[in-house]
């Protein structure tokens, strides 16, 4: 079975009410399991984390602040790392082959940068990327790993509230 590493981000900025998280809507998306069950929220709509493959030479927190620049637009940096989720797909293109996947996850800063703001060569993969409150994204997001991710990062952010600029 194949495997692929690939790292994402939970990006998160401090608004007066709390804090929101940067989240994408893929264009398409590749297979599931059971270990990565996909829910979808409002008419169907899938949310997600920014996230993709590590490049060779490219360390994972590297390839997560890519990662999120190329598919949200916004700069962010690195605060802590999450965690390392991993599940079985199936490729929805070409060999329809089952992948085993590893996917670490980091908790990053917003620094700079409009939302959505990505080129047009990634609107191949991305409709579109947004903002929503951290407070309940775990309800909106799409894939159970991903929601995990979001509560730790949540969790995280309760403990460490004042290193968070």
């Amino acid at each position: 079975m194949p495997r692929e590493i690939s790292a994402g981000g939970v990006v998160v900025r401090k608004t007066g009410t709390g804090f929101e998280v940067a989240v994408i809507e893929p264009r398409r998306e590749g297979g599931t399991s059971n270990s990565a069950k996909r829910k979808s929220g409002k008419q169907g709509q899938v949310l997600a984390l920014p996230k993709g493959i590590v490049d060779p030479g490219e360390q994972a927190a590297q390839t997560a602040v890519r990662e999120v620049l190329e598919e949200t637009g916004v700069k962010a940096v690195i605060i802590s790392k999450l965690a390392d989720i991993k599940y079985v797909y199936v490729r929805s293109w070409g060999d329809k082959q089952r992948v085993f996947k590893i996917v670490s996850f980091f908790l990053l800063r917003y620094e700079s940068g409009e939302i959505d703001s990505v080129t047009r060569e990634m609107r191949i993969e991305v409709k579109q990327a947004l903002w929503i409150p951290l407070e309940g994204a775990e309800r909106r997001l799409s894939y159970r790993g991903e929601r995990d991710v979001v509560r730790k990062a949540q969790e995280w952010l309760k403990a460490h509230a004042e290193e968070v600029p």
